[in-house]
């Protein structure tokens, strides 16, 4: 770790300090008192910037990863996710705990994020010589994440999330520009389901009536024609007009698709503009979701 004594020091003089700008109302601190507070931590953190979900970069989902040596507030967490601007930071902790994981999009911490955890293992397998062959996250709302080094591929075991119920939206048609075969609810998202792969692919919807939507975001979905299913997923309600490739949204999707295609293993292509490939796996309460990833840049933040 870097600066542990430095960095354990500056995190007291920021818990000290009382501020909790970006907590309860962002609209209320101003650009000067966000800077001036998050500048009073005095600490470098050790970032890199990791395109997961492909081989090459300059495709995939975009995830910055930050080690630090321990917490610091929740408002300089988000305050650094703000300036990373991507759709989400994840924020890595070793302690004796084991290895800690929090992830954050530029405007709230979210509960469960599957790029950003596949980006952070890539670095802590890559990058950081971790000694085994597999990692074992803690996170604060999804429990315990385990990730696999499985040749070039990193593999996840998430919760499946399988949508549950038809439900109907005043107005949903025309916010997502087409009409749905179906309209399904799940834990945090609505699941739409489109006749072919060409509609999800030409899908423009009207984002900022979506972002008016109380859910975390909407997945896109339809039988593949070179893979099993393709998606697309929109969150423009958690800062996120469109996620480029969203490892969290095939816990919905994979239970989906293996139940309609009678197939525990499947193979999906997100169709975003960046696009991303995932190699998935049905396991019951359980999904396995894969993906290789690719570094693009690495730096210290200073602050």
């Amino acid at each position: 770790m870097i600066e542990s004594d430095h960095n354990r020091a500056a995190a007291a003089r920021w818990q000290e300090s009382g501020e909790s700008l970006f907590m309860a109302n962002r609209s209320s601190a101003t650009f000067d008192e966000i800077r001036s507070s998050v500048q009073r931590l005095k600490m470098k953190i050790p970032i890199f910037q990791v395109d997961a979900f492909t081989s090459k970069v300059f495709s995939g989902n975009p995830a910055a990863v930050c080690l630090l040596d321990e917490w610091i507030s929740d408002s300089a967490l988000l305050a650094i996710a703000a300036e990373n601007n991507l759709s989400e930071t994840a924020f890595v902790v070793q302690s004796g705990a084991g290895v800690e994981l929090r992830w954050f999009t530029p405007r709230v911490e979210v509960a469960l994020c599957g790029h950003a955890t596949l980006a952070a293992a890539s670095v802590l397998f890559e990058l950081q010589g971790w000694p085994e062959g597999r990692i074992c996250f803690e996170t604060r709302s999804s429990g315990q994440l385990i990730v696999e080094k499985k040749d070039k591929l990193f593999e996840m075991d998430f919760p499946a999330r399988p949508p549950d119920r038809e439900i109907a939206i005043a107005g949903f048609n025309e916010m997502i520009g087409t009409v749905p075969a179906k309209v399904l609810g799940s834990q945090e998202d609505v699941f739409v389901v489109l006749d072919e792969e060409k509609s999800v692919r030409e899908l423009r919807p009207d984002i900022a009536a979506l972002a008016g939507l109380k859910c975390r975001g909407i997945i896109v979905t339809a039988k593949g024609e070179c893979g099993d299913f393709v998606s697309r997923f929109f969150a423009p309600s958690v800062g996120v007009d469109e996620d480029p490739v969203c490892g969290s949204a095939h816990c919905v999707l994979i239970p989906y698709w293996a139940e309609q295609l009678q197939k525990k293993t499947l193979h999906a292509l997100q169709v975003s503009m960046r696009g991303g490939e995932i190699f998935c796996e049905d396991r019951g309460e359980r999904v396995g979701i894969a993906g290789e990833a690719a570094l693009y840049m690495r730096g210290i933040i200073t602050i």
